[in-house]
Order: C-alpha cells, then sequence, then structure tokens
C-alpha cells in the first residue's frame, strides 16, 4: 500500500496517508503567544479541518484524539471550544493529558487519527 505525506517537512510531516487510515501530527496554534486555551484551541481545530480535507476525510471520520494541555485545571476551557466544533454523533475515542509543550506559549496540541472518506483519493 502507498504512503502519502502531507505537508513533509525535514522533522515531520503534518498527516500520514496509508490504506483507509490518516495519522495528523501534533497540532499547535501558529499563533499562540498571548492567546488563550479556548482560542488556540479554536486554532488549532480549524488546522485539523484543513489537513483531513487534503487528506480525503473530514471530522466526522475522526477514529481517536489524544489532546495535551499545558495545565489541566484549563480542561473546561477546551472542552467548551471542543464541543462547539466536534460532530454530534461522531465523537471520536479521546484522551486528555497534562504534559509540558514544547514551547511555553503552547498550551494545547491535538494528536488524531481519522479514516479517508475516499481511500482511492491520495
Amino acid at each position: 500500500m502507498t504512503i502519502t505525506r502531507l505537508q513533509a517537512g525535514p522533522r515531520m510531516s503534518q498527516a500520514v496517508a496509508h490504506g483507509a487510515t490518516i495519522y495528523l501530527a501534533g497540532q499547535v496554534a501558529d499563533q499562540a503567544k498571548g492567546k488563550s486555551v479556548g482560542e488556540q484551541t479554536t486554532e488549532i481545530l480549524a488546522k485539523i479541518d484543513g489537513l483531513l480535507a487534503e487528506a480525503g476525510s473530514d471530522k466526522t471520520r475522526i477514529l481517536s484524539a489524544t489532546i495535551y494541555l499545558a495545565d489541566i485545571a484549563t480542561f473546561a476551557e477546551m472542552n467548551s471550544a471542543w464541543e462547539a466544533w466536534v460532530a454530534s454523533g461522531h465523537t471520536p475515542a479521546r484522551a486528555t493529558v497534562e504534559a509540558k509543550l514544547a514551547a511555553p506559549e503552547y498550551t494545547v496540541e491535538i494528536v488524531c487519527v481519522a479514516a479517508r472518506t475516499e481511500p482511492t483519493l491520495l
């Protein structure tokens, strides 16, 4: 089976598709500095929408998500943005953990695995 790497860079690809499965790299807000957890979450979810579309899928086909929070006390704020975005009836398996992220301005990072809508698109 073909492996397709999207937005590949020297260190990582933003998404990798293999067969009917799409693996997204951890997504963080591009404009994180000074933004709240809710604002960062909203920006990240928009990035996920774009990557999934590019890979031939959408948020209704997310199988699992792992959410990393720099401070678990912001869980409710992140959940507010998540719940406004996630498609009713299509909620993925999900874990949320507290973790030290790559840079202090990042307060949220989200990783997803999704199914392709059309495996033959890529």
